[in-house]
């Protein structure tokens, strides 16, 4: 086993391990010439392909972006390869898990609204994040405590080429990369990854942070395989899943899964969305997060029959005649088929989300 070193680049002195995942542990360090915190992001050197080179040169590609983590340094440091980060506070999962797993709908909407701003700069700069979820989402220190940050970007996709400006083809037959609850169900049919994906994956966590679970997660004894947890997706309906929820995350939901392959998404339109929110519903005038307050009761419009779920799409403003959008679940339109048909045994967790 490698040796951890104490320092990197002689200046960052490494402290407690803040987190770990597939091919890197994160540490809590100091920078002693500034006396300032960050964080250093440790890969150890087995072979050329490194995942931390990766990701350093792709968050040089996304500096400035608000809720893109600044990097302040790469390099070889031993056996390893180090990336020096921005500090971040906790992840939208721990701050769940110590809320009772409930947010408020000010702070969902806020939240959405942000990452939808985060995930548009990431498009606009010709990549797809392929992992977005509450555990890749951290909230800032200090004066950005109030922003959400976007972070690991090991599996992150170019999605257009840079010098044509033409978009990569379709294609199956891909392994899931992503984490299966939140991934969107292309990406567990084998599809490539789009921008619609991320997006649909920002709806699945908005849904949860707001209802405290998702029909297909299960109690941490029993957890499902990939394969159930696509059936129960393709099963639930969008009316089930937005069960006592306002309608307009249902529109989220059924826009996102409507956008074809290379499809340019509307961020306005799904802004509009969230926006219409905070224009009908009592919350706070500030568009801050704010979890330090106990989460208040907001009684919502119940979403409960498909009268309402055939409404919930408004006009897409750009469009005379929009599609009519189904409540099912979409096959990808440029895909040579449509998805696989439903099988008899339904999904095992049949929870309502409330």
């Amino acid at each position: 086993m490698n040796k951890v070193p104490t320092r990197v680049d002689g200046r960052f002195r490494l402290g407690n391990v803040l987190g770990s995942g597939s091919y890197a542990v994160v540490y809590h360090a100091r920078n002693f010439i500034k006396d300032d915190l960050v964080a250093v992001k440790l890969e150890p050197i087995i072979n050329h392909s490194s995942s931390v080179s990766r990701e350093y040169n792709i968050l040089k590609q996304l500096t400035g972006g608000v809720g893109i983590p600044r990097v302040f340094w790469f390099g070889r440091e031993s056996t390893y390869h180090a990336l020096v980060l921005d500090l971040l506070g906790p992840s939208l999962h721990d701050i769940f898990i110590a809320h009772d797993r409930r947010f408020s709908l000010h702070n969902v909407v806020n939240l959405g609204n942000q990452l939808l701003s985060c995930l548009k700069y990431i498009h606009s700069r010709n990549f797809v994040h392929g992992d977005i979820k509450p555990q890749n989402i951290l909230v800032g220190l200090d004066d950005l405590k109030h922003t959400a940050f976007i972070i690991d970007f090991g599996i992150v996709k170019e999605y257009c080429n840079t010098s044509t400006r033409a978009h990569i083809p379709f294609h199956q037959g891909r392994c899931l990369t992503g984490t299966p609850a939140f991934a969107s169900i292309n990406s567990h049919l084998g599809v490539e990854p789009g921008r619609h994906d991320d997006l649909e994956s920002l709806t699945y966590t908005l849904i949860y942070l707001l209802c405290g679970s998702l029909p297909w997660l299960t109690s941490d004894h029993e957890k499902l395989s990939n394969s159930s947890m696509l059936e129960c997706k393709v099963n639930t309906t969008v009316e089930v899943l937005c069960h006592r929820i306002l309608v307009e995350f249902a529109s989220l939901l059924i826009y996102t899964r409507s956008l074809a392959f290379s499809e340019d998404p509307d961020y306005d339109y799904l802004h509009s969305l969230l926006h219409g929110i905070l224009d009908t519903s009592p919350m706070p005038a500030t568009c801050l997060l704010d979890f330090s307050q106990p989460n208040p009761i907001i009684h919502t419009p119940a979403f409960t029959n498909k009268q309402v779920v055939a409404e919930a799409v408004h006009p897409h403003p750009m469009k005379a005649n929009p599609p009519r959008r189904s409540t099912c679940v979409l096959c990808p339109r440029n895909s040579p088929g449509p998805l696989p048909a439903t099988t008899s045994t339904p999904c095992r967790n049949k929870e309502r989300v409330v």
